[in-house]
């Protein structure tokens, strides 16, 4: 358990507070822009900020770093629409992205959700950690709401708008996965040496039953914990040899997942 503990330690040291730095440069179509910050991991998720007047301030754009250059400390940020407060009643501008906006990084990095397959190591990672811990209670019913017992990964965005969540933690054969919550991209790996003696489907949860839309993705009921969770982790980290050479050895009932990955061999 010592090891769990201090990767939560060291996420709360590298993104417990926010990530904030100006726009140095930008691509034509404004889907890329450039940074310059210390230390950034690849994926990380925020937003662009552009001040309208003084004091005054509009969030133009959904950010995730795609890459970083730790000699020029450059870090390239993806760009996208962001629609996560979009209502009729509110004012829309015309304001495009520009020189000197800033790019805000790891955002609710300090709220955390974890995903376990039983109440004994749901409890085992969480007791001892500073991170603010959202119930996977509200998930759960969240899940309901949208028919969905078998988790999808819109539910896990929904999610982390809804509820501030910046961090997804996924426990999967003795190891937990550090997520952002956004772009679902892996962060770090962590070993956590705890028997799992059962798994609760889809994961941990007081709420007895998740309701079931009558069709549509999702609204099956999960069959096995395992190869639900690494092929959502797959499809946003196809490229990680980490994950790849974790699902090659981890039994028959994954091997079929080794065909998402664009790594091969």
């Amino acid at each position: 358990m010592k090891h769990i503990f201090l990767v939560f330690i060291a996420v709360l040291q590298l993104f417990g507070a926010t990530v904030k730095s100006p726009i140095i440069g930008l691509n034509e179509d404004l889907s890329e822009v450039s940074i310059k910050v210390d230390n950034i991991d690849v994926g990380v998720s925020g937003f662009v900020v552009h001040e309208i007047v003084k004091d005054k301030r509009s969030i133009l754009a959904n950010a995730v770093v795609k890459s970083f250059d730790p000699v020029s400390k450059i870090a390239k940020i993806s760009v996208s629409e962001f629609n996560s407060l979009s209502s009729s009643a509110l004012p829309n501008g015309k304001w495009s992205i520009k020189l000197g906006d800033e790019v805000v990084l790891a955002f609710g990095y300090t709220r955390g959700i974890l995903i376990a397959p039983n109440e004994e190591i749901y409890h085992r990672i969480t007791k001892n950690s500073s991170l603010q811990w959202v119930h996977p209670d509200l998930f759960a019913t969240m899940l309901s709401f949208n028919g969905h017992p078998t988790p999808l990964r819109s539910d896990f965005l929904q999610m982390s708008i809804d509820n501030s969540v910046g961090l997804v933690f996924v426990f999967l054969q003795n190891k937990v996965y550090t997520i952002d919550a956004k772009s679902f991209k892996i962060l770090a790996i962590t070993d956590a040496a705890l028997e799992q003696k059962e798994a609760k489907l889809p994961f941990y949860t007081r709420v007895q039953e998740i309701n079931a839309a009558w069709w549509g993705e999702g609204s099956s009921r999960l069959k096995e914990y395992e190869p639900h969770y690494y092929e959502l982790m797959i499809k946003a980290n196809s490229d990680n040899k980490e994950l790849y050479d974790i699902v090659k050895a981890g039994g028959k009932e994954l091997q079929d997942l080794l065909e998402e990955f664009e790594i091969k061999g």
